[in-house]
């Protein structure tokens, strides 16, 4: 089971991602493997390829700027203050804004701190070839679909 702790403004354990931090502000071990929560920075126009959790739900709380997601061939624009809850299994990806933005993600159950720390280890490495990237993701339950359509910018 987890303990009670208190993390201030800018604290948590930071995962560099190359482009951008995400700091990690809950873990398995801190909730009982109840969520993870994590908090990203990320550059304009930045985002991951569409994706698969198999294992977890994801949500997305957007703090600043703005996110575009795709879930399931559908485009949603979300502005700070917007939530977004996709339950493991369907397909979705997402893209920053025109100006760097700020969200939380929270991965229910517990999940991918070790697929980011993975992924950081291999972006200092140069092994940032989609074959090795593709085995990281499936090592941590999560599948890789292929690029964000053209028609999402």
């Amino acid at each position: 089971m987890g303990r009670a702790y208190v993390l201030r403004p800018g604290e948590g354990r930071s995962i560099d991602l190359g482009g951008f931090i995400m700091s990690v502000k809950a873990t398995h071990e801190d909730t009982g493997g109840a969520f993870t929560l994590l908090e990203a920075d990320e550059p304009a126009n930045f985002g991951p390829p569409v994706h698969v959790h198999r294992d977890a739900a994801e949500a997305f709380y957007v703090l600043e700027g703005e996110y575009i997601l795709f879930i399931e061939g559908r485009e949603h624009r979300c502005p700070a203050g917007s939530f977004i809850f996709i339950p493991a299994g369907i397909e979705h990806g997402f893209r920053v804004g025109s100006a760097a933005s700020r969200k939380l993600n929270l991965y229910a159950p517990a999940a991918m701190v070790g697929y980011f720390d993975e992924l950081s280890d291999a972006i200092k490495s140069g092994q940032v070839d989609p074959d090795v990237l593709s085995k990281i993701a499936l090592e941590h339950g999560m599948e890789i679909r292929g690029p964000v359509p053209e028609g999402y910018l």
